[in-house]
């Protein structure tokens, strides 16, 4: 009779990923102590842990209105979520159609605007803050969900073309050709089979230009400066003071700005692993 005995190999990675996700889950244990302890500072406790559990800064958080009585919260959560949403239709309307022209068409200047896609993700959106800055006042965008959301595009729209491009460039040109005998026109070839084939791929790109523009805090913070108007990750930034941090609110804060993001990727991942392991051609 065999005896049964431990498999070192299989137990020793487990052993030394245990430390290393405590490390990496103890600064979001923090937060979310400092979160529900209702206290203002931070604790000198180490232990992850409230030591009293209250849902009073979740309350001052949502909560919190104006000298004019507007619902600031509520404000700035729809503000996150129009532009967020916005900025990802738009990417992904105009990107669907500029990735499937340089997939499939040879054309003059195709190879430069393709670098010149590359070159604008290859540099910090900050660098371009002040033409940008320069344009919005031109226009009277600031303060403005348009104005956020066109700036956000410039980002999001390269991004969404270079990821969907190269999708495109693995669907076989013969479905197309196939598709062309039958008498199928170009536009019905790319809105009929090209792009329920790239649905997967379209569904992850548009996830990350969604947390993208619903997590972006430099540019609104330059470009936002009435607190109606604000995005959530402005008003986070508007708990740090000169002379004191609320803590506490920032913590709250930030798991309900984060808690939407987390459950729509949760709800989304398996579709999402699906996607991106995809092919063109089933069966």
């Amino acid at each position: 009779m065999k005896r049964s005995r431990w498999p070192l190999a299989r137990i020793l990675p487990h052993l030394l990923l245990v430390p290393v996700t405590m490390v990496t889950l103890y600064p979001v244990l923090y937060v979310i102590k400092l979160a529900f302890s209702g206290t203002a500072g931070v604790s000198a406790s180490p232990w992850p842990w409230p030591e009293t559990f209250s849902l009073d800064t979740f309350r001052a958080v949502i909560g919190r209105s104006d000298a004019a009585g507007h619902w600031l919260f509520g404000r700035q959560l729809a503000n996150s979520l129009v532009v967020a949403l916005a900025t990802t239709i738009l990417g992904i309307t105009l990107a669907c159609t500029a990735a499937y022209g340089f997939a499939r068409f040879e054309f003059p200047g195709r190879r430069a605007g393709l670098l010149a896609f590359l070159a604008t993700q290859m540099f910090p959106g900050i660098l371009t803050m002040i033409p940008l800055y320069v344009l919005m006042q031109k226009l009277n965008l600031l303060d403005s969900m348009t104005g956020l959301v066109l700036v956000y595009a410039t980002t999001a729209i390269p991004f969404c073309t270079w990821t969907l491009k190269g999708y495109f460039d693995t669907l076989p040109k013969e479905i197309e050709e196939s598709a062309t005998i039958d008498g199928a026109s170009r536009f019905a070839i790319f809105w009929r089979i090209i792009l329920p084939l790239s649905a997967p791929a379209i569904a992850v790109t548009a996830l990350f230009s969604f947390m993208t523009a619903w997590n972006e805090f430099v540019l609104a913070y330059t470009f936002l400066s009435h607190e109606v108007a604000y995005t959530m990750p402005v008003q986070i930034r508007s708990y740090v003071g000169d002379k004191e941090v609320q803590w506490s609110l920032f913590a709250a804060s930030s798991l309900l700005v984060s808690a939407p993001v987390m459950a729509l990727f949760y709800a989304l991942q398996k579709h999402l692993v699906g996607g991106l392991t995809a092919g063109g051609v089933k069966g």
